[in-house]
């Protein structure tokens, strides 16, 4: 459907062309993610692997209202760093969440136009939920450690423990960025792709 192609589009704005969110962006990345999430419970949407990824990624919008909220509830009773390093986490994990999800779309895409018989067995709702499961799971493990890094920072503690979670969320934080670089030219070349594939030749 076109709403779903143009909620895509937003999102792929949002995430992986925006170096950095802002108040704008993500306002409309809310309000998309409402409707969109309103719009796959119709019956003229059919239930599609695809329809379960983009569901996945409206669902991961969530996760920057508990942020918005985290936010106004701090301002409201004074500035809590643990409040402040809650907020920023979740919308870590929206980032993270929201550009994995958005390759797996990519890449959902590339396989329906170049190898839509031979990927068939793989394009089912069964791996859709699961994939979708496995990267909620992995983000989670994430935001958990990067939580513990920083009530450790935030309590002065010291030790081997707080040693291993520093180098543990400082290796996370650097595999995380180049990971999305990665997936930035990895979207890039497979809708690159897609397009010219499509073009009259």
């Amino acid at each position: 459907m076109k709403d779903l192609r143009r909620y895509l589009a937003l999102k792929y704005i949002q995430y992986l062309v925006l170096s950095s969110s802002n108040a704008v962006s993500t306002l409309l990345g809310l309000l998309g993610s409402a409707y969109t999430m309103i719009l796959l419970q119709s019956a003229k949407v059919s239930s599609k692997s695809t329809a379960v990824l983009i569901s996945s990624l409206a669902q991961a919008d969530i996760l920057v209202f508990l942020s918005l909220v985290s936010d106004v509830v701090s301002g409201s009773f004074g500035v809590s760093p643990a409040a402040s390093a809650l907020a920023r986490i979740l919308l870590t994990a929206n980032s993270h969440m929201s550009c994995v999800l958005l390759s797996c779309v990519a890449f959902e895409a590339y396989l329906i136009t170049f190898l839509p018989l031979e990927s068939r067995s793989l394009r089912t709702v069964r791996n859709a939920r699961l994939i979708s499961r496995v990267i909620w799971m992995l983000v989670a493990a994430e935001c958990s450690l990067f939580l513990v890094d920083d009530h450790l920072r935030a309590s002065s503690s010291s030790g081997l423990l707080f040693q291993l979670s520093g180098a543990a969320a400082a290796l996370l934080r650097s595999l995380s960025y180049i990971l999305g670089i990665l997936l930035r030219i990895i979207n890039v070349y497979i809708y690159y792709k897609i397009f010219f594939s499509m073009s009259p030749r």
